[in-house]
């Protein structure tokens, strides 16, 4: 498969795997790139820059593959700038840029060859980030699973009108886990998919607890929910008993910290990695009406391959 995005980022098949907070570590990411995909760490919800390093390090005792690191750079204040200085000592092929301005980062890395791509949920995003110096962007539908746009724009409305609106590559997000995503993505014009959700439910996210995966695989697009939308920063997870209180709160007005204790990074680990899933919560898209089965991540990514050429087959029957 040969796009602009494959030959950006020198990688066989144009499918990314996703920031992944908590959980996009070197095992998953090697595994990913190895496929012949991008894989990614992601790099702020490490417990320090060091953390990275090692991760960093230890993907590239297992692969020679291109990789990524992700910086959500809007959930954590300054704390990215100690992260970013390990990826560029580790002289890091490909940065995600998810949330907030991306416009200090970009001056930090300006020069360097990493390849800088970034997320976004609109037109205008989508311009603004182009006109920074991004090297493609990833456009997320407010199908996605985690942080997703305000203007709830669905996928098949979205990419189209960015791919028109921009000339560097784009990258589709959101409601993608087969090769029949994948193929749609391209036939709207994108050159490529990223996907997160359903790189959580393979053998190589070790991380990620057995019971989360198993609800991935049980549960369908209807069990989800957007929490967060009264902070300004709506995000995708499996509804629960924890999320039904989050957004009970919401509607009575609660503030930021009210909320805190319910939506904190620590609530979130108590589902994806210790599996206590009606307590905490846990990160999901409405993918998971396409989540079937636990493979291995080349078992995945080989069957997105093979479903997509099925498709380039039915395609050359009708036309």
């Amino acid at each position: 498969m040969n796009t602009r995005i494959t030959e950006l980022l020198d990688i066989e098949y144009p499918i990314i795997q996703g920031g992944l907070a908590y959980l996009a570590d070197a095992n998953l990411a090697a595994a990913v790139s190895n496929a012949g995909g991008l894989g990614q760490i992601t790099a702020v919800t490490l417990p320090s820059p060091e953390d990275l390093r090692k991760e960093i390090q230890k993907l590239r005792t297992h692969t020679t593959k291109p990789f990524g690191v992700n910086f959500a750079i809007s959930m954590y204040g300054d704390k990215w700038k100690d992260y970013l200085e390990v990826a560029i000592e580790e002289e890091v092929p490909v940065v995600t840029i998810t949330g907030g301005n991306p416009t200090p980062l970009l001056e930090r890395i300006k020069g360097l060859p990493m390849k800088k791509i970034s997320l976004v949920s609109t037109v205008k995003q989508a311009k603004k980030a182009e006109s920074l110096g991004m090297d493609a962007i990833m456009a997320v539908g407010q199908e996605g699973g985690g942080h997703i746009g305000r203007d709830d724009l669905g996928t098949m409305v979205l990419i189209p009108q960015v791919v028109d609106a921009v000339k560097i590559p784009v990258i589709a997000s959101g409601g993608i886990g087969d090769g029949r995503g994948l193929m749609a993505a391209l036939a709207l014009g994108a050159e490529g998919i990223e996907m997160g959700t359903r790189f959580i439910a393979t053998k190589e996210c070790q991380l990620a607890h057995e019971n989360y995966k198993k609800t991935l695989v049980e549960k369908n697009e209807m069990d989800t929910v957007v929490i967060k939308r009264s902070l300004g920063i709506p995000a995708r997870a499996i509804a629960n008993p924890t999320t039904e209180k989050i957004l009970q709160l919401e509607q009575s007005g609660a503030d930021y910290e009210t909320l805190k204790p319910y939506i904190s990074g620590e609530n979130n680990k108590k589902a994806i990695y210790d599996g206590k899933m009606d307590e905490g919560y846990a990160w999901a898209g409405q993918v998971m009406g396409l989540i079937h089965d636990v493979p291995t991540v080349k078992e995945l990514i080989l069957r997105i391959v093979s479903e997509a050429e099925e498709v380039c087959e039915k395609w050359k029957q009708i036309f």
